[in-house]
């Protein structure tokens, strides 16, 4: 980490300096992720656990997988398993990813890429280490987000985003302290590739120790700030923060960091996933890997994936295509 940087970040865009009358959004709330497993096995970070639905909203669960150093035979995924009635995004930032989806979708991603998958209506989906870095071992670390649809787009199309990490909008804070690699949305005026159902715009930012970042956000967006790793202090109150802390802040102009003088040895710099987005503002009923609604909707949507009606898997599981020649695959 990070997967995605440059030689001169001198040379990049900047985020302007902060304008007199533009305030920092004070911090509503930072609590501690609990560490628990994943699919079969694999360790993560509940980055929401403890924080309401109604301060995450457009967002509804989100996982740090890893940091973790596999020995060989170690590294391990998720079986085959269904979704509806949101999206997944997985960002990698070290190690390699192999996804695949009963709708045509899917690829390897590693080191800096996105695969945002857009369950929608209904699909089966896997997520697994290749067959080489399970026999090798080495590192992996990651991001999973899952993102609310409205009511009105939790049946629509599914479909796929393969976003190579050197496609991600990069910029640099107004000193040149802080990279900020912008993947959805639009950030300080520059866009990411990711395409969104729902306003929402994701960043990831390194922050050098001593640097301050102060990034305009949308007025009518919500702020997230989730720490990979470092520590640091946040808003205008300084409030301290470590990795695996999350930031929710309240309203105002901009997200204040800055990162402490002496980081750890393993990770030289603060890390920091930011995001946030317009609020649905629709009741939500989740269950296991659905996103929707209703309790009815819910129920329909364990009766169809019983039924088959959410696909099947394919016959040639974890074999791809070229990535701009896979079958169904969308590159939006």
């Amino acid at each position: 980490m990070p997967a995605v940087t440059v030689d001169s970040i001198l040379d990049l865009p900047r985020v302007q300096s902060p304008a007199l009358d533009q305030l920092p959004r004070p911090v509503r709330s930072v609590t501690t992720a609990p560490s628990g497993f994943e699919g079969e096995g694999f360790p993560v970070r509940r980055a929401f656990a403890g924080v309401d639905l109604a301060d995450l909203d457009p967002f509804i669960h989100m996982d740090q997988m890893g940091e973790v150093e596999y020995a060989p035979g170690e590294p391990k995924g998720t079986p085959w398993h269904p979704h509806r009635g949101f999206e997944t995004v997985t960002y990698i930032l070290d190690g390699t990813f192999v996804h695949q989806d009963s709708h045509g979708g899917g690829g390897v991603i590693k080191d800096g890429d996105t695969q945002w998958m857009t369950a929608g209506s209904g699909l089966l989906h896997i997520e697994a280490p290749p067959e080489e870095l399970v026999v090798s071992g080495g590192l992996f670390h990651g991001v999973q987000l899952w993102v609310n649809l409205p009511s009105h787009l939790k049946m629509a199309q599914p479909r796929y985003q393969d976003i190579r990490g050197g496609e991600v909008g990069l910029l640099a804070s107004h000193d040149g302290g802080a990279l900020i690699r912008v993947i959805a949305g639009e950030v300080a005026g520059h866009a990411g590739p990711g395409t969104t159902h729902t306003p929402i715009a994701l960043a990831h930012a390194t922050v050098a120790p001593g640097a301050r970042l102060s990034l305009p956000w949308r007025k009518d967006f919500n702020a997230l700030v989730y720490v990979l790793a470092g520590s640091g202090h946040v808003g205008a109150d300084r409030r301290p923060i470590r990795m695996g802390q999350l930031v929710t802040l309240g309203a105002g102009d901009l997200i204040e960091v800055t990162a402490a003088e002496s980081q750890e040895s393993r990770s030289p710099s603060l890390e920091l996933f930011i995001l946030g987005g317009a609020p649905i503002r629709e009741p939500v009923a989740a269950y296991g890997p659905f996103v929707m609604n209703t309790r009815a909707e819910l129920v329909k949507a364990f009766e169809d994936f019983q039924a088959g009606r959410l696909g099947v898997m394919p016959e040639n599981p974890h074999t791809f295509l070229p990535r701009d020649n896979q079958p169904g695959h969308q590159v939006l």
